[in-house]
C-alpha cells in the first residue's frame, strides 16, 4: 500500500510526526515544558497533514470506484477530517464545558474566515470570477441559511430566557433535554443533506476519449480501505497531540492576562487543523473541487456535525457526572461568551450564503467582503474578550 499514489510523503510526515510527538509526551519531565509543547505541536500538525494525505488517498479510491466527482469525494474526505476535531473537542468538554462549547462556535468563525481567504486563490477567468460547484450552490448554501436561522433563533432564545429568567433553569443556562433535541435537529439536517448530495451530484461526467496511455485502474477495496483506517487512526493521534499543545498554550495565556476569548480562538484554530490540512493538501495537488469541498464543510459541518455532537456530549458528560450542573439542573450556562457566538454566528452564514447562492460565482468584490467581515468578528471577539 505504501507504494500506492503518488510518493511517499504521508508515510514520512507521519512517521517523522509520530516520533516528534512521542519526544514531547514520554520526555515532558526530562524537557522543559515549551519545548515539550514545540513537539506535541509540531509532531501532531505533521501527523495531521499526513493522515489527511491518506485520507485523500482513500476518498480518491471511492470516487473512481463509484464514480463520484471531485466535490463529492472532497465533502466525504472533510466529514472524515473532523475525527480529529471531534477527539480534541471530547477532552475540552470533559474539562471545561462552557470553554468546549465556545470553542465549537469559534471554529465556525476561523472556518469561514478560512473559506473567504481560500477563494482568492481558486482559478477565475477573465472576468475575475471563480465558478463553483453545482453542489456548492444548490446544497451548501441551503445548508448556510439553515446554519443562519438556527444561531439567530436559538441566540435570541437565550437572551430571552437570561433577561428574564425564563424557562425550566430560570435562564441559567441550557438543560439535557434541551442539549439532545437541539443535538438531533442539527444532525437530522446533515443526514438529509449527505444523502441529497450523493444522491443528486455524486456521478462524475464521462471522460472524453483520448489518445495515450489507458488510465490507471482504481484501487482495490482493501488499498481504499487501508488508506482510509491509516488516515482516521492517525488523525486521532494527531488530534490529540494538537489538543494537547493547545491546552498547555491556552493555560500560558491566561495565566499571562489574556482575555478568555483568545485562548477559545487559538484553541478553535488548532481544531481545525484536519480541515486546514485537506484544504492545502489538495490544493498543492491541484484538486480545487476537494479543497473547496473541504473549506465549504469545514463552515456547514460545524453547525450540522461538530456543534450537535458537542451538545450530545454535553448532556451525556452531565448526566454520567463527568461535568457537574448548576443548582437548577442547567449544563449549559448562558452568559454574555456563550450567547455572543451564537448571535454573532449569523452574519457569516448569511454572507456566505449571499455570496454564493446570487450567481454561483465568487467575485474579487465577495472575495474581500468575506475577509473583512469575518476578519471583523474575529477580531472583536479576540480583543474585547
Amino acid at each position: 500500500m505504501a507504494g500506492s499514489g503518488e510518493g511517499r510523503g504521508w508515510l514520512y510526515k507521519i512517521g517523522g510526526g509520530g516520533a516528534v510527538v512521542a519526544v514531547g509526551m514520554f520526555g515532558h519531565h526530562a524537557l522543559p515544558l515549551w519545548l515539550a509543547a514545540a513537539c506535541l505541536g509540531l509532531g501532531g500538525l505533521a501527523v495531521v497533514f499526513g493522515s489527511c494525505e491518506a485520507m485523500i488517498k482513500s476518498v480518491e479510491g471511492v470516487g473512481k470506484r463509484v464514480g463520484w466527482n471531485p466535490f463529492v469525494a472532497g465533502t466525504m474526505a472533510g466529514l472524515a477530517s473532523n475525527v480529529p476535531e471531534l477527539v480534541m473537542l471530547g477532552f475540552v468538554l470533559a474539562a471545561a464545558p462552557r470553554v468546549g462549547f465556545i470553542v465549537t462556535c469559534l471554529t465556525l468563525h476561523v472556518g469561514a474566515l478560512a473559506f473567504g481567504l481560500y477563494s482568492g486563490f481558486l482559478p477565475r477567468d477573465a472576468t475575475g470570477h471563480a465558478r463553483l460547484p453545482e453542489p456548492l450552490v444548490k446544497i451548501s448554501t441551503d445548508l448556510f441559511a439553515a446554519a443562519a436561522g438556527v444561531f439567530l433563533g436559538t441566540g435570541l432564545v437565550m437572551l430571552m430566557l437570561r433577561t428574564f429568567s425564563a424557562g425550566d433553569h430560570g435562564g441559567e443556562g441550557l438543560g439535557a433535554a434541551d442539549l439532545y433535541v437541539l443535538g438531533a435537529a442539527l444532525l437530522f439536517v446533515q443526514i438529509v443533506a449527505t444523502l441529497e448530495l450523493v444522491k443528486r451530484f455524486s456521478s462524475d461526467e464521462p471522460e472524453e476519449a483520448h489518445d495515450g496511455p489507458p488510465p490507471v485502474a482504481p484501487p482495490s477495496w482493501g488499498t481504499i480501505a487501508g488508506f482510509g483506517a491509516i488516515g482516521l487512526a492517525t488523525s486521532v493521534l494527531g488530534g490529540h497531540a494538537v489538543g494537547d499543545f493547545a491546552d498547555i498554550l491556552v493555560e500560558a495565556l491566561d495565566e499571562a492576562g489574556y482575555p478568555e476569548m483568545v485562548g477559545a480562538l487559538l484553541l478553535s484554530v488548532f481544531a481545525s487543523a484536519g480541515a486546514f490540512a485537506m484544504i492545502v493538501t489538495s490544493h498543492a495537488n491541484k484538486m480545487y473541487d476537494v479543497a473547496l469541498a473541504s473549506a465549504a464543510g469545514q463552515v456547514s459541518q460545524v453547525p450540522f456535525v461538530v456543534l450537535p455532537v458537542a451538545l450530545i456530549l454535553l448532556a451525556i458528560l452531565a448526566q454520567t457526572g463527568v461535568i457537574p450542573t448548576a443548582s437548577s439542573g442547567a449544563i449549559l450556562p448562558i452568559d454574555l461568551e456563550t450567547t455572543s457566538v451564537m448571535l454573532l454566528a449569523f452574519p457569516p452564514m448569511l454572507m456566505l450564503w449571499k455570496a454564493v447562492q446570487d450567481d454561483g460565482q465568487v467575485s474579487w468584490v465577495e472575495t474581500a467582503a468575506m475577509i473583512c467581515v469575518f476578519g471583523i468578528v474575529i477580531y472583536l471577539l479576540a480583543v474585547h474578550g
